[in-house]
């Protein structure tokens, strides 16, 4: 369980849901989504590394003398590099070139150390080059201590015992369905652990990336981050079978984009996959009706990439394109709230 101790100097936890209507079919459909963005370094990963830090800090793996070192697409970067700075700890994040400037740039500002690697992998992504990189740092030196959010079960607990708890007394203990970004499958597990014994008939959808092997798929380049992995992820299992959506990047992105300028809301690339899947899902079930979509983080780490015309024109993409499944979206009348802490 997560140190309470911690959690309410960090202020980690505790974020809103926000309702919108998206037009499906020709019918109004409203669904929640988790603003995870109203964490304090602007992501759900900020659930994650208080949790694998305090878990490192139990088991007696820190000393003066120590650095944190992780592997980061991004967010747990920034998000380590937050409460490593609010804990007194040194960080270094291992990163790639796909990793957003401004998230290298709020990384530097909270005192981190930041390492590159550019050499891409066998799968044509970066994450096993990162992951090799780690373990180097850690083999020349004991004094490099590696949270691994990849296979540490501090991981999926922190979201058993936060995220999904919240999402649920938000929903009225309600819900038909929960849509959640899945990489390391840390949140995917432990937000499905909490529903199958809390709610059982809530159905936990893992949302993956083209390109990603977590359910299965074919290994292929990408450009979402934040969402899909080049492994499996070891909290889902391999040959587990789980109710999942693959998303294309252009469909993300275009989700993106038409959320900003319909409703003036924008989200990270994950959180716009999500929605996606959401819309997809409720296209071909028009009798679901309490939904929630998990957004792992906001826009404002990506100015530069997707809500970028020249960006995304670099990269092969329509900056114009609108998924046909959402014909508008509008600001819902209902409103979420936040959950208050005991």
């Amino acid at each position: 369980m997560m140190d309470e101790k911690i959690a309410p100097i960090l202020g980690i936890g505790n974020t809103p849901m926000r309702d919108i209507s998206l037009l499906i079919r020709g019918v109004w459909r409203t669904i929640s989504l988790k603003l995870e963005s109203c964490n304090p370094s602007g992501s759900s990963k900020d659930r994650t590394a208080q949790a694998l830090v305090a878990d490192i800090e139990r088991r007696g793996m820190l000393t003066l003398s120590s650095t944190i070192v992780e592997s980061s697409s991004g967010n747990l970067g920034v998000s380590l590099a937050y409460v490593c700075k609010e804990l007194g700890y040194r960080f270094l994040a291992v990163i790639d070139p796909k990793t957003t400037r401004e998230m290298r740039s709020r990384m530097h500002a909270l005192g981190a150390r930041i390492e590159i690697v550019d050499k891409v992998d066998e799968t044509g992504g970066y994450l096993l080059s990162r992951l090799k990189r780690v373990s180097e740092l850690c083999s020349e030196s004991p004094n490099y201590v590696w949270t691994d959010q990849y296979s540490n079960p501090a991981n999926p607990v922190a979201h058993y015992h936060s995220t999904a708890p919240e999402i649920f007394l938000q929903s009225d203990r309600q819900l038909d369905a929960i849509f959640v970004a899945v990489s390391t499958g840390g949140t995917f597990a432990g937000i499905e652990r909490y529903f199958q014994q809390a709610s059982p008939a809530t159905k936990i959808i893992g949302v993956d990336a083209v390109g990603s092997v977590i359910f299965g798929g074919s290994p292929g380049p990408r450009k979402l981050t934040g969402i899909g992995s080049a492994r499996l992820s070891p909290f889902i299992g391999s040959g587990r079978v789980c109710l999942h959506r693959m998303v294309a990047d252009q469909d993300a992105f275009a989700v993106c984009r038409q959320l900003d300028h319909d409703i003036n809301l924008r989200l990270g690339g994950s959180g716009g996959a999500v929605v996606f899947a959401c819309a997809q899902t409720l296209a071909e079930n028009m009798e679901m009706d309490k939904i929630v979509c998990i957004c792992a983080d906001g826009g404002k780490n990506y100015e530069s990439t997707i809500y970028s015309n020249e960006w995304l024109e670099a990269n092969h993409f329509d900056p114009s394109y609108r998924v046909p499944v959402i014909a508008a979206v509008a600001e819902s009348a209902s409103s979420g709230a936040s959950v208050r802490r005991s």
